[in-house]
């Protein structure tokens, strides 16, 4: 990658063409044939979104807000909103357009938001609004409390079934589809060597009790409304969510970049298919070298497993009192002693996204050879969230 990049000014972005074709076709192998939705928060780059969504097996995009699938819904025909929305404006869009308001489905667990959508347009002067339930998929353990992360208020078969009932009985609202999200299991590495036994054992629990309480309100639901989907998982859940036959499509969409934090999981290993690099350009110590940039967190608890990890030279660290700093990341190590002013070192991405956010395009590269260049959303000139 720095031979490919070496006449390119800092910071530079890459894309592994191998690496993320191998990351690609090895979620399909893990899918074990269920569809997957390609989660877009995770690429931000239209090309790598179309590459993947021409393979076989993956059907479909997860959006992060409605301003970017209105975007979307220009060229792709399929796109879930994986969160609800209060944008005015972008509804506005949506409402007075047939062909988006076809394309975009919304997520929706509280009848609040359905009357925002009534305010801007009365049902019977709008189009029609395909709407999905997000149910909690966290789990509520004995003694334990919540475990998971906080998003639907509906839990209980009782509850989605009656909030479903109310959705189903709202004219202007087309009900096609029900997302859960296992955030313990699909965002939660097991294999960290700190505290491994107790997440298994967590993770066990919770999807012995999610695959009863899942397929109760889902057959609750479609009581109610005949689904187009139900939507569950993510990369580090594929292989158990698959196998739930509850569930018709998967989620996945870190897991084709292959950010450091999915380094943790047993059941699969990625390819680290996405990196950037910065210049050194201090010298404050002998063991530390200075590099311009580099505070390009993933979202999340502000630990060090969301923060950019150096891995080339290797043997570098960032400062325990520093991190990686919004202008400079100072690194220590033995490699530092090596490097100097204008040498580079190249760095992983904890999660997936965040990267797009901080470059306007990633070089694709193909052994020691730059072969195209992609723009991210905001290299388009395009910023969502």
């Amino acid at each position: 990658m720095t031979t490919a990049t070496s006449a390119l000014s800092a910071p530079v972005a890459v894309i592994d063409n191998d690496a993320l074709r191998y990351n690609a076709l090895d979620l399909l192998v893990r899918a074990g044939g269920v569809p997957i939705r390609v989660a877009s928060k995770s690429i931000r780059v239209r090309e790598v979104l179309d590459a993947t969504l021409r393979l076989p097996g993956y059907r479909g995009i997860l959006a992060f807000t409605l301003p970017e699938a209105l975007w979307l819904a220009e060229t792709y025909e399929d796109i879930v909103v994986g969160y609800p929305t209060a944008d005015r404006a972008a509804l506005a869009r949506l409402l007075i357009h047939d062909r988006a308001a076809a394309r975009v489905t919304l997520m929706i667990d509280d009848l609040a938001q359905l009357d925002l959508i009534d305010a801007i347009a009365a049902p019977g002067r709008r189009a029609k609004v395909r709407v999905a339930i997000d149910a909690d998929a966290s789990w509520r353990a004995p003694g334990l409390g919540h475990i998971g992360v906080r998003r639907s208020p509906l839990f209980t078969p009782g509850e989605v079934a009656a909030f479903a009932r109310r959705v189903v009985d709202r004219a202007g609202f087309t009900l096609v589809g029900l997302m859960m999200y296992e955030a313990q299991i699909a965002g939660q590495p097991d294999d960290t060597g700190s505290g491994d036994g107790v997440i298994r054992w967590i993770q066990r629990r919770s999807r012995e009790e999610l695959l009863t309480r899942r397929s109760a309100i889902v057959e609750g639901v479609r009581r109610i409304a005949p689904l187009e989907f139900v939507n569950g998982g993510g990369t580090g859940s594929l292989e158990y969510t698959a196998g739930d036959p509850a569930v018709t499509e998967l989620t996945a969409g870190s897991g084709l970049l292959g950010g450091h934090l999915f380094d943790g999981y047993r059941a699969f290993d990625p390819a680290p298919a996405a990196a950037f690099a910065l210049d050194v350009v201090r010298k404050p110590l002998p063991d530390v070298a200075t590099v311009l940039g580099g505070g390009w967190i993933a979202s999340g608890p502000p630990v060090a497993s969301r923060q950019p990890l150096p891995v080339w030279p290797a043997g570098l660290k960032t400062l325990p009192r520093e991190g990686a700093g919004e202008v400079q990341t100072p690194l220590q190590g033995p490699a530092a002693r090596r490097l100097a002013v204008g040498d580079r070192v190249w760095f992983r991405h904890a999660k997936s996204g965040e990267l797009s956010e901080r470059v306007d395009a990633f070089h694709l590269v193909e052994g020691d050879h730059v072969v195209r260049e992609l723009p991210t959303y905001r290299g388009e000139g395009r910023a969502f969230l």
